[in-house]
């Protein structure tokens, strides 16, 4: 039986969702959006095919349901479908810093509500999805919610205890490797070349590396070393990021970043 796939939230992760399932090969008539913009509605329409409504209307006889708008703004939108989303339904919230528990004591007992922290790569179907279950979830139910956001990357299951890690590492992590880009790519232009050969030199090699590590039985440290020849130029390199705490800086960015994390969350 075809599931009927309801996507709260018109925005860039709503649409790249969007984009991906319809990739994955379900039918444009298995899925509505909603979007309250009439302008962006029918863009939406125009562009997949797909059913754009209101909330309510959206969630109304959906199999999933995925809620893909700001943290600030999940209340209302629970308060507005609560009465209309099936018992039956599957509710996949988005929304970072949102447990379970704050979704699944609005919404109609034994709901399933899974918990899901993405990445900005699902634009590109590289996303990394850490998923967690509510209290009323199967494990049957975490699994299809698996294959539906595989549709837009990797995903791996993890206790909801787990994600504010999940945060601080993938959820945050894509700002990381940009932040090291530019310093490549500023490091690459000090030392003369021109910006746009500088930029190739650190992407291709940046998602080379990326690929080799993903690719490979081997661990990153071991990867490191392999190109990390004694006192040759990477060495030089690694030496002087150890010197300057880099390494330690970044342990320390993560850890703020788990901890800002939980304190959007709110208390236990």
């Amino acid at each position: 039986m075809t599931q009927r796939i309801a996507i709260l939230g018109a925005g860039v992760m709503g649409e790249t969702l969007l984009s991906a399932i319809l990739t994955a090969g379900h039918a444009p008539d298995a899925l509505v959006i909603s979007e309250k913009r009439e302008e962006r509605a029918s863009e939406l329409r125009d562009k997949y095919g797909v059913e754009v409504t209101g909330n309510a209307e959206a969630v109304d006889g959906a199999d999933v349901i995925l809620l893909v708008v700001k943290p600030q703004d999940v209340p209302a939108l629970l308060d507005e479908i609560s009465a209309t989303v099936p018992s039956t339904a599957i509710v996949v919230s988005l929304a970072a810093g949102i447990r379970t528990e704050q979704i699944e004591t609005v919404l109609p007992d034994g709901v399933a509500v899974v918990r899901a922290m993405p990445n900005t790569p699902a634009l590109v179907g590289e996303g990394m999805f850490g998923i967690s279950a509510g209290s009323s979830c199967s494990a049957d139910q975490v699994e299809a919610v698996a294959g539906l956001l595989d549709a837009g990357g990797e995903v791996v299951v993890v206790d909801e205890s787990a994600q504010d890690a999940v945060t601080a590492v993938s959820g945050s992590g894509p700002a990381y490797v940009f932040y090291l880009a530019e310093a490549m790519i500023a490091g690459g232009v000090a030392r003369g070349l021109d910006e746009e050969t500088a930029r190739t030199l650190a992407t291709q090699t940046i998602l080379g590396s990326a690929k080799l590590l993903a690719e490979s039985d081997d661990t990153a440290t071991e990867l490191r070393r392999r190109v990390t020849s004694p006192n040759g130029t990477t060495h030089a390199a690694i030496t002087t990021f150890d010197e300057r705490g880099v390494k330690d800086g970044l342990l320390a960015g993560i850890a703020a970043a788990a901890a800002r994390s939980a304190e959007l969350s709110g208390p236990e």
